[in-house]
């Protein structure tokens, strides 16, 4: 159990302690009189000799809470103990309504709001927070004309210096007796905790799982040794840091949906300094609030050791995917939806599908899903089929020479999984299933340890239905499925592209370009069937041929003309080249002048616009 120290200041409440623990046994290891200028150093000194509770009043109380870091109970006078005071007042004062200043600390005294009629006085109540503080107060209640002080050691001799009536704040046995209850309590209750926090900390000790805590604002309070060992050479300097510096794949929308109990836990995939772990995030409640998070990090073992995979690295010419999650655009929650799948898919070993129009993350998706799963240490390699005959794809694939044997141990992205021949679809099936191929002209088949993600464009549905896909192929394939919105369909993420490569553009070229108002509402409606690839290209030339400092609406729907003609994208995500890129309101005012001849004001009253917008429309789509 814990030592607990009485310091108080006179010695009359030494005796009232002795006699309540003649009728009652609390524990209190050591008692004695103090000055208070002396408490500070003598509560260090009881800390010292293993104090781990003090109990204390008024300013001798403030004063160890403020320097030493020692929990205190308060001894508090009582509602009884301050009336008694207040009539021997008004009997020393002898006046009909006399004004008393009661002064100190609000941790001294009880609720004394109906003082004044209960007692036929006017009661002053000056509250200092720090020792400094409480001399000012006695003075204010001398200067305001208080008939007579009530308070500590300080109090009666402010008092006595301006030759004021003043009262000790004489405990009697019931705040003393209340004090030595609130003691006993506190270290029952700390004692408790204590031995909480020793079994947890010889679970955490013991471990086989990294697990870390933090308190609800994600600022890591806990680490136990096997995460100090994940994190390496920064394992023993993260504690103070938040979660979101040492993990920056752990999004603050997973902790702000696990705060609002949106979710009961998050599984995710880490990479934890060079070892992927698989991670549980989870909440701590306490009364159906969240009061802090506790990270499980379970190291995954790899299907190769280390050497193998080096080995196999080098056999296949360096083959290294550098994309990460944290890379993809996420602004949208489209985005985000697709990102959260592929944090979970990188856990299986299965197959997965990516669909998505040309130009969008299609390939970062698939190297992400590879560094963020238990191959992130193998090669990676990627093929398409389109634009190959049957036998092409059989030797750039499956042949001895093929790329399947450079990435046994990681990952292969098959583009245009559309495009592959019956013939090469039943050899990947059979390769999914069980892992063995046969290479062109040989009957012996080969175990290949390769996991598999194929990348489609539209079509592959219809190509099933027409008997031209494989069914076997294609369900193995759609078991975890990724389908990439096109650009047109997450402004969000579209906006912070096109910031991205205006920026990235400006400090290649060393210039300094802006865009206009008009100009970015042009780029955010431009449909961009080519995605992220066209708004690079586009990016590019805009900055690279740009004359002015400011881009406006003009120079911006030139640079399309001139690059991209009429290029539209389809309902169903096929380019195309008929149609125009003019977006409604642009065809519905040129329709609206055509029907009225030209003339802005029918123009604009046929329209229910003013004049001035009319006009502000025509500049912008340049109808002058």
């Amino acid at each position: 159990m814990g030592k607990i120290v009485l310091l108080v200041s006179r010695e009359e409440m030494l005796y009232q302690v002795h006699n309540i623990l003649q009728e009652k046994k609390y524990k209190i290891d050591e008692m004695r009189v103090i000055r208070t200028e002396d408490t500070v150093i003598e509560a260090r000194k009881a800390v010292a000799e293993g104090a781990t509770l003090i109990i204390a009043r008024g300013l001798q109380a403030s004063l160890i809470k403020q320097y030493i870091d020692v929990p205190v109970a308060e001894i508090v006078m009582t509602a009884q103990e301050m009336g008694l005071l207040v009539l021997k007042a008004k009997q020393i004062l002898k006046m009909e309504r006399p004004v008393i200043a009661v002064v100190g600390f609000k941790n001294m005294f009880c609720d004394m709001s109906f003082f004044d009629q209960l007692y036929g006085v006017e009661l002053r109540i000056y509250l200092a927070q720090t020792g400094d503080e409480l001399e000012q107060e006695a003075e204010h209640a001398v200067e305001d004309n208080a008939d007579l002080l009530i308070g500590g050691d300080t109090v009666v001799n402010i008092a006595t210096k301006y030759k004021k009536p003043s009262l000790f704040l004489s405990p009697t046995e019931d705040s003393m007796r209340n004090a030595l209850a609130v003691a006993e309590r506190m270290n029952y209750a700390m004692e408790a905790e204590k031995q909480k926090e020793a079994q947890l900390e010889a679970f955490l000790d013991n471990s086989p799982n990294g697990v870390l805590r933090t308190d609800v604002d994600g600022k890591i309070t806990t680490v136990n040794p096997v995460m100090e060992e994940l994190l390496g050479n920064i394992g023993d300097q993260i504690e103070g840091r938040t979660l979101f510096q040492i993990f920056p794949d752990i999004d603050s929308k997973i902790i702000q949906a696990l705060t609002e109990n949106k979710r009961e836990n998050y599984t995710l995939f880490l990479q934890v300094g060079k070892n992927p772990v698989f991670a549980v995030l989870a909440p701590v409640m306490i009364e159906g609030a969240v009061n802090g998070f506790i990270l499980t990090c379970s190291r995954i073992q790899p299907k190769r050791n280390i050497e193998r995979r080096e080995k196999s690295s080098q056999v296949s010419g360096g083959m290294i995917a550098h994309g990460k999650l944290s890379d993809l655009i996420q602004k949208s929650s489209k985005m985000q939806s697709c990102v959260q799948k592929a944090y979970l898919y990188a856990m299986s070993e299965r197959p997965v599908l990516i669909e998505g129009e040309a130009g969008t993350e299609i390939a970062l998706m698939a190297q992400a899903i590879h560094n963020s799963s238990s191959r992130s240490q193998g090669p990676f390699g990627m093929i398409c089929c389109r634009g190959q005959n049957d036998e092409q794809q059989e030797n750039t694939i499956f042949s001895a020479s093929g790329i399947l044997a450079s990435v046994t141990g990681g990952t292969l992205l098959i583009e245009g999984i559309e495009e592959m021949t019956r013939q090469n679809q039943q050899k990947l099936a059979g390769l999914i299933q069980y892992k063995r191929c046969a290479a062109r002209g040989e009957l012996k088949k080969i175990f290949l340890d390769v996991r598999v993600i194929a990348a489609a464009g539209a079509g592959l549905e219809e190509k099933l239905e027409k008997g031209e896909f494989l069914p076997e192929l294609y369900f193995q394939l759609k078991g975890l499925t990724i389908q990439l919105p096109p650009l047109r369909e997450r402004k969000e993420d579209l906006k912070e592209k096109l910031t991205q490569c205006i920026k990235k553009n400006c400090e290649f070229y060393g210039r300094y370009h802006v865009l206009t108002e008009g100009a970015f509402e042009i780029l955010m409606d431009y449909e961009w069937p080519g995605n992220l690839i066209q708004v690079e290209a586009f990016c590019d030339y805009l900055i690279l041929t740009a004359k002015k400092r400011s881009i406006d609406q003009i120079q911006v729907k030139e640079a399309l003309r001139g690059l991209f003609g009429n290029l539209k994208s389809g309902p169903d995500g096929e380019t195309r080249t008929k149609g125009s890129y003019l977006d409604s309101q642009e065809q519905k005012i040129r329709d609206a002048l055509k029907k009225n001849g030209g003339r802005r004001e029918e123009t604009a009253r046929f329209l229910g616009i003013s004049k001035s917008t009319l006009w502000r429309y025509m500049k912008k789509y340049e109808i002058l």
